[in-house]
């Protein structure tokens, strides 16, 4: 066991124990700053030097540098529940992730210090999905500024190497009639596409419902974003009403997968409707919605999640490999 698994480990067991965000980060921090570490015993003294790394942290480095289970760590495994093991397990064998920003348009760090940190944290590929025109406030790309931006992902990727890859896509905005918001020729270039509500959040069911049913058939649609809106933190935002058994059952029929947002003010869906997508036979994308590199972390907690209702890997298209994602991909259209 590394340093940097054994506290990416403790710091899923303290989600899956429900541990303040605050305590989790710390972990989360500190195996970040122990990725360039050499091999080999460390002391904690030594350890503790590092940017980062605290009294505890320091200790789990030590032990684990050694190859011993930290004793931190051996307390919390002998304290969980036997299904979060279930849950790291899905966790350890993510490949990616489908929804993160950059500067290009509300994110607040450039792509490659994204594909960068996506790289570091061991997945295979993630996807670029900055915002489409409609959305002004967060500086969505309009057509143009897409087609530059794939000239940029394509020059990244040139640096990267064969075991990373930054794929294109959009965080496309679903417009009142259910169309997206960005031209049909540039959707059908991009690799993955996120389908999602921004405005009239709270319009009457029906209307919604039609919205989100045109939405998630189309060809082009490949996740269905945060899909009720909700904000769950400070002054909050409700969920939108829909008819989720119609969405949901349409998500499986054409192939949309459903997304498991793990931002910690939305975790949306709801663990109802969570449990209702499943039933309905969905395919499932857990996905940070990362707006900075740190941010990324996040993804353990929707794998948590996904684990508490009997999901398998199977069925998140965030553990695919990525020929597997794109062969999916263009199957649909």
């Amino acid at each position: 066991m590394t340093p940097d698994e054994a506290l990416r480990r403790i710091a899923f067991l303290l989600e899956w124990r429900g541990a303040s965000p605050y305590r989790v980060r710390a972990f989360h921090t500190a195996a970040d700053a122990v990725r360039d570490l050499r091999p080999g015993p460390v002391d904690a003294a030594q350890a503790g030097r590092l940017r980062g790394v605290g009294p505890v942290t320091a200790e789990v480095i030590s032990q684990a540098s050694t190859g011993e289970v930290p004793t931190y760590l051996a307390r919390l495994q002998a304290e969980a529940d036997p299904a979060a093991q279930a849950g790291w397990d899905l966790a350890a064998a993510s490949t990616g992730d489908c929804h993160l920003h950059s500067d290009w348009s509300d994110g607040g760090s450039p792509l490659e210090d994204m594909a960068d940190a996506a790289r570091a944290l061991g997945h295979q590929w993630a996807v670029l999905t900055d915002h489409s025109p409609r959305l002004t406030i967060a500086h969505g790309l309009s057509p143009d500024r897409l087609r530059s931006q794939l000239e940029a992902v394509a020059a990244v990727n040139s640096r990267m190497g064969p075991d990373f890859r930054l794929l294109t896509g959009i965080e496309c905005d679903i417009l009142d009639d259910g169309s997206l918001d960005q031209d049909e020729d540039l959707l059908g270039r991009l690799d993955i596409v996120v389908a999602s509500v921004h405005s009239k959040l709270r319009s009457e069911p029906e209307p919604m419902t039609a919205r989100l049913l045109a939405a998630v058939r189309n060809p082009h649609a490949d996740v269905l974003g945060h899909c009720t809106g909700r904000i769950i933190t400070g002054r909050g935002r409700p969920q939108s009403r829909f008819d989720a058994d119609a969405v949901f059952a349409a998500c499986a029929e054409a192939g949309t997968a459903v997304e498991i947002n793990c931002r910690p003010e939305r975790r949306d869906p709801p663990d109802d409707l969570l449990v209702q997508a499943a039933a309905a036979g969905c395919r499932f994308a857990v996905d940070t919605d990362a707006h900075a590199p740190e941010q990324l972390h996040w993804q353990s907690t929707g794998y948590a999640r996904a684990a508490r209702i009997g999901l398998g890997a199977d069925r998140l298209i965030t553990t695919w490999p990525l020929d597997r994602l794109l062969a999916a991909r263009g199957g649909k259209q």
